[in-house]
């Protein structure tokens, strides 16, 4: 397994999975977990955009509680340590584990320069906090859970910002969205699309809520962002 050691801003190593593009040269994606760890799933979209050209890490962020976590949505007692992980999990200090992964991508000598980030459930959430917060080139956000609570950030984003919204998701119900999308109007660069008939976590890979319609269509609209954003 292609795992590599990333410093902390603390001085600590921590794991994450890179995939590496053919030629070993290209933009940088940081690809941020989901509550179940860098499992098969997360590591197979770095193996797919590692394919189109990207270097793509995924880092451990459930280090500080338990590195290696690697879970499934398909037991009840998954879910239970999964979201265990997640009230546990200190957001702050998750987001300065990815300003230390733009950080290591940008000094791989197989690094272009630009870096993008895209990611799903709580990595949905912490994309967003990526794109207001560090030096990124271009964004995707599949169903971040909270982003209503956050919206106060809108007009720190400066590059581009795609927010992939579930109609069904019961983290992310209509008062949410309808207080997401206003605030999404206040920024030209920011944009958000509302997927309807699917539930939370429809674009996972052999999920419980999958859905291939919608995830195709999401995944589209995500590449061509890193492609006009990331290899021009």
């Amino acid at each position: 397994m292609p795992m590599i050691s990333i410093k902390s801003l603390e001085g600590k190593n921590f794991d994450a999975y890179c995939a590496m593009p053919v030629g070993d040269t290209g933009p940088g994606l940081i690809v941020i977990q989901e509550i179940f760890g860098v499992n098969a799933g997360m590591r197979a979209i770095c193996d797919h955009y590692a394919s189109l050209g990207y270097i793509a890490i995924c880092p451990d962020l459930f280090w500080r509680q338990q590195p290696g976590v690697e879970l499934t949505d398909q037991t009840p007692a998954e879910w239970e340590q999964a979201f265990k992980f997640y009230k546990g999990f200190d957001v702050e200090a998750g987001v300065r584990d990815l300003l230390a992964t733009l950080g290591h991508i940008r000094a791989m000598p197989s690094c272009s320069g630009k870096v993008g980030a895209i990611g799903y459930c709580l990595g949905g959430k912490l994309a967003y906090l990526v794109a207001s917060r560090l030096d990124i080139d271009a964004t995707a956000s599949y169903y971040g859970v909270g982003l209503e609570s956050m919206t106060g950030e809108i007009h720190d984003i400066r590059t581009p910002l795609i927010l992939h919204i579930a109609a069904l998701d019961e983290y992310t119900p209509e008062a949410a969205r309808t207080k997401i999308l206003k605030a999404v109007a206040r920024n030209p660069v920011v944009s958000a699309h509302i997927y309807e008939n699917v539930d939370h976590a429809f674009a996972r890979p052999n999920g419980v809520h999958f859905n291939a319609e919608a995830a195709t269509l999401a995944n589209e609209r995500t590449e061509k962002l890193f492609a006009e954003n990331l290899k021009t």
